[in-house]
Parts: C-alpha cells; sequence; structure tokens
C-alpha cells in the first residue's frame, strides 16, 4: 500500500539529513530513505577536522547522530531500506524500495556514494576476512598485525592514520609516485613511524586460507611481481555514485552524477539531488549539507505552487 509524504529525500548523510531538518521545520510531512548507517559515508571518519562548529574535531560517527537527532526532533521520519526506482504517476512521484512503496509531491536525492572496488582476485571472496572498506570500522580486529591501504588520497591516508593506532604496520599501496593527499594528511603520515609506502604499485590479487593472507603485487614500471604478507587489506580509491536506479529517470552526466542547476533542481520538476551524487559536487560534508538545504528550500516552493 502506498503511502503519502510532501517530500522523500533518499539518503541519510549530511545533504540528506539537512534537508530532513529543513524540509521538517517547515512542517512538511518527511520521509527519510536511508539504506545504510545515519549519517552516511562521513562516519566512516574517525576525525572530522573541517566541519564549522567543532573546534576541536568530531567524530564521523557522532557528527551524523547528531545531524540525524536534529532532524527528527522535528519529525522527520526515518526508514532502513534500499531504493530500488523512482516513477512517474500522474504528477506525483513513486519511489519504490525493499520496503514499500512511498508517493511524494516532491523528492530530494542524495544518496551519495559507494566504495569503489578493486575488481580482482579474492575481493570479494575475502570481503569481511580480512578486505575491508571502512578502517574506523575494521581496524580493531587487526591489533598488532601488519595490514594494507589502497589509495592515494585524503580518504586513503585518513584510514591508514587510523590504522596506525592498532596494527603493527600500515603498507600505504598507490599506483603513481607521489600522494594526492593534502599536505597536513602527508605531514602526518611522515610523522607515523609505523607507516611506509609501496609507490607506483598495485594489487593483483588477495589470497589466503581462511582470511587474508597475502597480497599479489606488480610494479607499474618495471612490472615486476612480488608477494606483501599482511592480515589485511582497506581499499579506499575513490567512490562511485549511487545512481543505478535513475539510469532512465534522469539525465546522467559521464560519470554518472546527476545534473543539476544551482537551485538543485534536475530536468524533472519537483525531483532535486544534493550531496556527493550531484555533478559538481566538491564532495565535502559542509558543501552537501549547504545543497541539501537548497533542494529543501526549493522543494518547498515547488510544493507551495
Amino acid at each position: 500500500m502506498n503511502k503519502w509524504y510532501d517530500v522523500v529525500i533518499i539518503g541519510g548523510g549530511p545533504a540528506g539529513l539537512t534537508a530532513g531538518l529543513y524540509t521538517a521545520r517547515a512542517k512538511q510531512r518527511s520521509l527519510l530513505v536511508n539504506k545504510g548507517v545515519v549519517g552516511g559515508i562521513i562516519t566512516e571518519a574517525a576525525q572530522v577536522d573541517n566541519y564549522p562548529g567543532f573546534p576541536e574535531g568530531i567524530s564521523g560517527l557522532e557528527l551524523g547522530e547528531l545531524m540525524h537527532k536534529q532532524a527528527t526532533k522535528y519529525g522527520l521520519k526515518t526508514i532502513t531500506a534500499e531504493v530500488t526506482a523512482i516513477e512517474l504517476q500522474e504528477g506525483q512521484k513513486v519511489v519504490k524500495t525493499t520496503e514499500g512503496n512511498f508517493v511524494a509531491r516532491a523528492v530530494i536525492i542524495a544518496s551519495g556514494s559507494d566504495r569503489q572496488k578493486l575488481g580482482i582476485p579474492g575481493e570479494k571472496e575475502f570481503t569481511g576476512k580480512g578486505v575491508s572498506y571502512c578502517a574506523t570500522c575494521d581496524a580493531s580486529f587487526f591489533k598488532e598485525q601488519p595490514v594494507a591501504v589502497v589509495g592515494g588520497g585524503d580518504a586513503a591516508i585518513d584510514e591508514a592514520l587510523h590504522l596506525a593506532k592498532f596494527a603493527s604496520k600500515v603498507i600505504v599501496i598507490h599506483r603513481r609516485d607521489r600522494l594526492r593527499a593534502t599536505a597536513i594528511l602527508q605531514e602526518r603520515t611522515s610523522a607515523e613511524p609505523k607507516i611506509a609506502f609501496r609507490w607506483n604499485s598495485v594489487v593483483e590479487a588477495v589470497e589466503g586460507k581462511d582470511f587474508v593472507e597475502r597480497l599479489r603485487l606488480r610494479q607499474v614500471i618495471s612490472s615486476e611481481k612480488s608477494v606483501l604478507r599482511v592480515a589485511g587489506i582497506f581499499v579506499s580509491i575513490g567512490l562511485k555514485p549511487d545512481t543505478d536506479y535513475l539510469k532512465d529517470v534522469l539525465p546522467l552526466d559521464a560519470t554518472a552524477h546527476i545534473i543539476t542547476n544551482e537551485k538543485m533542481e534536475t530536468e524533472i520538476a519537483g525531483i532535486f539531488a544534493a550531496g556527493d551524487i550531484r555533478a559538481g559536487s566538491i564532495r565535502q560534508a559542509i558543501a552537501a549539507a549547504g545543497d541539501g538545504a537548497t533542494a529543501a528550500f526549493y522543494a518547498k516552493k515547488f510544493i507551495g505552487e
């Protein structure tokens, strides 16, 4: 049976939670549909130092919980479900989910991104058995054991720094000869004796018996192959927008992000997009929150028209 809302928000990261806060405070009947941990991918950050209002920093998990608490205080309803489709029916939007269908006058899509996979032998088989995509979630399982981190951006180096609090050694594997991470994160890695690097290298396979035991590496310049013995591998090579269910609904750019204008409006009236899922996003929590507020403001105007 369909349930009716003024606004259905897809995604529970900073963009979706901020949109929910604004729509709920505006007394619009609002539903937030989220398939994972409330707070989104930011909950994986051990420390967030650049969100205004927290001079000493705050954990991503706590920030997500506080944003959720604030939004639900004003009446935002949240459910855990995966959105499978959006359909247009007689001027209404039907959001189809694994927990039923919901009809809305306006939809704000803020479902963010998923972790990119390496796509190599053993990765899928050992996921949860040494292969991880979240150091904040799993670092404590690798106390005094060697682990690897794949990637060279901010997220990868943040993972490595967090893992260094637990692991005996952290080897960062990067396909280039220098990091893409910000200067301050690079300075922190230089000061951490547990962190080492394998430059110009890629992982070709994950191997082990019941759990991860070793990685097969290839040097991209010389093609020399080697074996790295570790108990775990943390993959942090980028994000993929969660837009597979939208391919036949909305125009997407070349990287599968949703195209919007400055009002967060998509090509379809009454459907908005906010946060990392939007083309042109700078992939920062504070910017995503701003997108969510903007989307909520114009969704309210659309409903009132």
